[in-house]
């Protein structure tokens, strides 16, 4: 079953990331991938920053989602365009 909510929160913490950026790439796969890859980022630099989100459905999706948006802000400055 955790599988499974890690598929369901990465899209939504993907398609938050792409909305928030309003970045012109899309698709439930993308978003997915972009979410999961978010959370490990988010996780990471939460953790640097000692910042500490609850642990609970709502604290995993502001960290995966905060996380999209880090992976959204790099690909942009490495590719000097909209992703």
């Amino acid at each position: 079953m955790s599988w499974l909510w890690a598929l369901i929160i990465g899209g939504v913490a993907g398609w938050l990331a792409g909305a928030i950026m309003d970045s012109d790439r899309g698709g439930i796969f993308f978003n997915i991938v972009l979410g999961i890859l978010g959370g490990i980022v988010g996780a990471w630099l939460f953790g640097l920053l000692h910042i500490f989100a609850p642990d609970n459905i709502w604290g995993v999706l502001l960290t995966a989602t905060v996380g999209a948006v880090v992976i959204i802000v790099i690909a942009r400055l490495i590719t000097g365009g909209k992703v």
